[in-house]
């Protein structure tokens, strides 16, 4: 079933309550992806720096803009089958790093729709602000929801 286009555009609130960002958070992260630098888990690396506390890898703000877009994935009016998604891609465009301490709300919206061979293509922009509504970083996920095999397929390949 493709997914409905007319939902394009449609923006969800943020979650509540905002994401904390703390600190174990961050080394906890940083370690899981292998990134040693002392600015995400010490605090005078990160105040050499110029930062007020350390810093999260570039990529941790995934898990936040991730959570905010499960109201988009679970939206049954979008008609998405959720078992057949992959993530298909993911950027982010930076105003500042996100910091120990931060207090993070995310609302996404639905940047656009496409089917293509029998795939659908989802686009969700999150725009992830602090506690006083500054833009701390935007972010971009692509999700694919692979073709659902129709017996016709399966009978061809096999020929």
């Amino acid at each position: 079933m493709a997914l409905d286009q007319s939902l394009v555009g449609r923006t969800y609130p943020p979650a509540e309550p905002p994401y904390e960002v703390g600190r174990e958070k961050i080394r906890e992260f940083a370690a899981a992806i292998g990134d040693g630098n002392p600015v995400y888990t010490d605090r005078e690396a990160a105040a050499r720096l110029g930062y007020p506390d350390v810093i999260a890898p570039p990529t941790f703000v995934f898990s936040i803009a991730f959570r905010a877009a499960q109201q988009v994935i679970q939206d049954p009016e979008l008609g998405l089958d959720y078992s057949r998604v992959v993530h298909g891609d993911q950027r982010f465009e930076y105003v500042r790093p996100v910091r120990a301490g931060d207090r993070l709300s995310v609302t996404s919206t639905i940047e656009s729709i496409a089917s293509r061979a029998g795939n659908e293509f989802l686009d969700v922009k999150g725009e992830v602000v602090d506690e006083q509504g500054e833009r701390v970083v935007t972010t971009y996920i692509k999700l694919v929801a692979r073709r659902v095999e129709q017996p016709q397929d399966t009978a061809e390949e096999g020929k």
